[in-house]
């Protein structure tokens, strides 16, 4: 009896072993919802981390400079939206391949409050963030005083300049002149040219190609023009380039003819400056028309009255082309000398109806070359820019190489 209770025991008991151990496994399955191994028993995998976004200039900042760019990134995730805008206006911008990094393009407004609003999507959820910054405030402030031509409805010459006078010295001419920019419907090479701090000049390497449009428009908002110095308002105009004009004087012949696209329209007989001096000698080179008036009273440069050599004429029909007191104008009388003698006192003399066609049918910019003469028209007398070779003139911008 006693062995038999004892064997009945032991099997009792290795039941309850299995029990136990069957209990175990069932609560170590339900621990988590993945295993490190085909063993199991691992730990739970971390979660994704949500897209972080970083915004610059850093919020808050203020006196941000107009010509520094907004960027705004995202780590653990792409952006899906950027979104930068001041006064109602929206920045302008562009994603890289990865859409990881956003740049703004072109200056920021001045004086002007931002808002840069941007949102990121990855695997650990959407992400949006919100900046705001301040741009700057000038010192001094740069704009355009004068851009000739500007006249609304005027057709200019083939050689005709643009020329552009800002209000004050400009310290960084290179960023200046990378915010100007000439379009031509029949584009031709060309370059700027400053000629003081103030005032640049832009000419092609030959003439205009007649019978066509020209836009200049400079982009000057928020361009660093020096220190402490920005551009504060942008500026575009058109000009129209009408006909070819060109007239060609020798003084040795006393002749002038005058070409339309060119054809010749006009021949006339004229006289030019009598050359007892070089103050009386007509200046030899590319000219171009400036101005015109009618009368114009012109008087002896350096002299007054009862001064040897001394004048005061009051002439009809009259336009410039130089400074230097250089006319096409009527001349009455030296109707006698034209087509013989040079008698002037350095205009170029013509009979008063020729005169008057030629300062009826002129343009800003239209050519007068002269020939003949041993006195050379400066580069910077009147718009005697044509006078410089172009691989010359183009050693004035701030760009050339």
């Amino acid at each position: 009896m006693r062995d038999f209770r004892h064997r009945l025991r032991t099997p009792i008991a290795g039941l309850a072993v299995v029990t136990a151990g069957l209990l175990m496994v069932s609560c170590s399955s339900g621990a988590g919802p993945s295993s490190s191994g085909p063993g199991g028993g691992g730990t739970s995998a971390p979660a994704k981390p949500a897209p972080l976004i970083k915004i610059s200039p850093a919020k808050g900042a203020d006196k941000v400079r107009p010509d520094k760019s907004v960027v705004v990134t995202a780590s653990n995730g792409e952006l899906e939206e950027v979104t930068v805008q001041a006064g109602g206006k929206t920045l302008k911008g562009e994603f890289d391949a990865a859409r990881t990094k956003w740049v703004s393009k072109g200056p920021l407004k001045l004086s002007s409050d931002y808002t840069v609003s941007a949102k990121a999507s990855g695997d650990g959820g959407p992400a949006e963030v919100t900046s705001t910054f301040t741009t700057l405030k000038p010192a001094q402030e740069l704009r355009i005083a004068d851009i000739t031509p500007n006249l609304k409805g005027e057709t200019v010459g083939v050689g005709m300049p643009i020329m552009v006078r800002f209000s004050r010295p400009v310290g960084d001419k290179k960023a200046v002149e990378e915010s100007l920019e000439v379009t031509a419907e029949k584009p031709v090479d060309g370059a700027w040219r400053w000629i003081d701090d103030s005032l640049a000049i832009y000419r092609p390497a030959k003439y205009w190609p007649a019978h066509q449009k020209v836009r200049f428009a400079a982009r000057l908002e928020g361009v660093r023009a020096g220190k402490d110095m920005y551009g504060v308002k942008n500026y575009a105009t058109t000009m129209k380039v009408g006909a070819a004009w060109i007239s060609s004087v020798d003084v040795r012949s006393h002749s002038m003819v005058v070409r339309k696209d060119g054809k010749v329209v006009q021949k006339m007989a004229i006289s030019a400056g009598k050359a007892t001096s070089r103050e009386y000698t007509t200046t030899n080179g590319v000219h171009l028309t400036m101005e015109r008036g009618n009368p114009v009273t012109m008087i002896s440069p350096g002299k007054k009255e009862g001064d040897p050599g001394y004048y005061k004429e009051i002439v009809d029909h009259a336009v410039r082309i130089s400074n230097s007191g250089e006319y096409v104008h009527s001349a009455p009388w030296s109707v006698g000398s034209q087509g013989r003698a040079n008698v002037s006192h350095g205009c170029v003399n013509a009979r008063p109806d020729q005169a008057k066609w030629f300062y009826d049918n002129f343009h800003r910019g239209d050519v007068v070359n002269i020939v003949g003469t041993n006195r050379a028209l400066e580069w910077n007398n009147g718009w005697g820019y044509w006078q410089l070779p172009f691989k010359q003139w183009k050693k004035g911008s701030a760009l050339d190489a």
